[in-house]
């Protein structure tokens, strides 16, 4: 039977090992166990972090990346352009796969963190440090508003989920409204943050932690527009100078020695297991470029060439930007057409360094302390501290190499420079999507960059780029229209 909203799919749980990239194994805790010890319970915050891993490195980056004006693909007249590549030219329809995706493994991750939180609070439960247990609550709250928000800017109003219920619950659970999600988000990480402020001493690498809710509430106010909340999350983040910007740009992307740095939060990756791998620079690479790129040359990646670097992103980066040979690399050599040319691809994704098929272990950057200084410096200068808000885009221009003074910016100036540094700071980060719909840039960008796409490729669609206000969100997958009744977004 098909499980609704995949609110109730009986959910695994893996337990532990020293290091936290190595949470997930193979055991698991029966969805009919009591819980009643402090380890189980970490078992369970381990487990909430599962379908986040796979969101990422499946599905994520299409719907927030690819859509947008930083990336598109390399045309593959075998594998044709059916799921990912019509997100890509704005041909949306409910029936794609990965909105459907995305769906089901938000509300995957949704139902593990509201039975973490049902069952934390049982007097039965033997604790040996409470340390631990607000450790874990704070982690469920996090990732719950984490889901949330991601599904929000999607899709607007969904379902609002924070118990566990049962398939006969889930047909009576119709959308709530934008506001009601956004609520339910502050609500929870401030709970976060209370819980993490009591296990600030067992903060690990690859968890979710104060500063972590701090930034991602900072986010989440900037993203409703409500500036003065904004400031004072993020000023909090900054001043509690625990992290701080990496001397040199390419060292946040070196899957060998893998940063906790700059990196507040992100979504941990190893070679060592199928599960606990991505295949980032196997699905990104040309797939003409065979194992020249990947170093792998026995794995077929004829599926291959997405996220592929556009023109666009290119001239946004000024000369003399560092962070260009970082991001984009190119690899000579025949492109779909069989016509040699340079072609570019992401390089902020590695090949294996061990593994000796597709396995690989980059990290997957969700907040980086340079998002949280350009949002610093938006919401400074959305309040008409521009003067005061320059010092922090300079920051970050500083490391790549753009020394030039921007005493003497004006507001609207500095706006636009933000947008254009947020662009090439965060390309293949999955921020491009949501940056250009929060600052109602989404529509004029996309419609101007999809003339230049079509100008320069003749195997795109005729429909492609029509860039209709209503498709600012994915439609619900068509499946939860037809089982849960719910109703559709409008235009689809």
């Amino acid at each position: 039977m098909k499980k609704l909203l995949y609110i109730v799919l009986l959910f695994t749980i893996t337990s532990c090992a020293d290091d936290f990239l190595e949470i997930y194994p193979d055991t698991t805790l029966s969805e009919g166990n009591f819980y009643q010890s402090q380890q189980e319970f970490i078992l369970l915050a381990n487990g909430c972090y599962i379908p986040l891993r796979d969101i990422e490195k499946n599905t994520h980056w299409v719907v927030s990346e690819l859509i947008s004006d930083n990336t598109s693909f390399q045309y593959n007249i075998l594998t044709g352009e059916a799921v990912r590549g019509v997100i890509d030219q704005f041909i949306i329809t409910a029936d794609n796969r990965a909105y459907a995706e995305f769906w089901n493994l938000s509300y995957n991750g949704i139902n593990r963190t509201n039975k973490l939180l049902v069952e934390i609070d049982r007097p039965e439960v033997e604790w040996t440090d409470l340390a631990y247990k607000y450790r874990s609550s704070g982690e469920a709250y996090f990732l719950r508003a984490l889901y949330y928000f991601n599904l929000v800017r999607q899709f607007g109003g969904v379902p609002l989920v924070l118990t566990p219920i049962s398939a006969q619950e889930a047909l009576k659970m119709g959308r709530v409204s934008e506001e009601e999600i956004y609520a339910s988000i502050i609500s929870d990480l401030n709970s976060a943050i209370e819980q993490f402020s009591m296990a600030t001493k067992l903060e690990e690498n690859g968890r979710a932690n104060l500063y972590s809710a701090h930034g991602l509430l900072g986010k989440v106010y900037l993203t409703m527009k409500e500036y003065d909340n904004a400031e004072k999350s993020l000023k909090k983040v900054i001043d509690s100078n625990k992290y701080s910007l990496l001397p040199n740009y390419a060292d946040l992307y070196d899957p060998s020695n893998k940063d906790y740095k700059e990196t507040i939060f992100s979504v941990q990756y190893s070679e060592n297991s199928r599960e606990l791998s991505n295949r980032f620079i196997f699905m990104f690479a040309p797939w003409s470029s065979k194992g020249s790129i990947t170093q792998r040359p026995n794995i077929n990646i004829i599926s291959a060439g997405w996220n592929q670097p556009t023109t666009d992103l290119l001239n946004a980066f000024e000369d003399g930007d560092k962070r260009k040979d970082v991001s984009i690399k190119f690899w000579n050599g025949p492109d779909w057409d069989g016509a040699v040319r340079d072609i570019p691809y992401t390089g902020k994704f590695k090949p294996p360094i061990s593994a000796p098929d597709d396995r690989t272990g980059d990290n997957f950057p969700v907040l980086r302390y340079s998002d949280v200084l350009l949002m610093y410096a938006e919401v400074l200068n959305q309040q008409g501290k521009t003067g005061e808000a320059t010092s922090y885009v300079q920051q970050v221009r500083d490391r790549a190499g753009l020394k030039a003074s921007l005493a003497g910016y004006g507001k609207a100036q500095l706006e636009e420079l933000i947008a254009k540094e947020r662009q090439v700071e965060f390309c293949f980060e999955n921020q491009r999507w949501y940056d250009l719909k929060r600052t109602d840039k989404a529509v004029e960008v996309m419609t101007a960059h999809g003339k230049r796409e079509l100008a320069q490729k003749d195997f795109l669609y005729n429909s492609a780029y029509q860039i209709d206000p209503h498709k600012l969100l994915a439609p619900l997958p068509a499946e939860q229209i037809l089982i849960n009744s719910l109703t559709q977004n409008p235009g689809y």
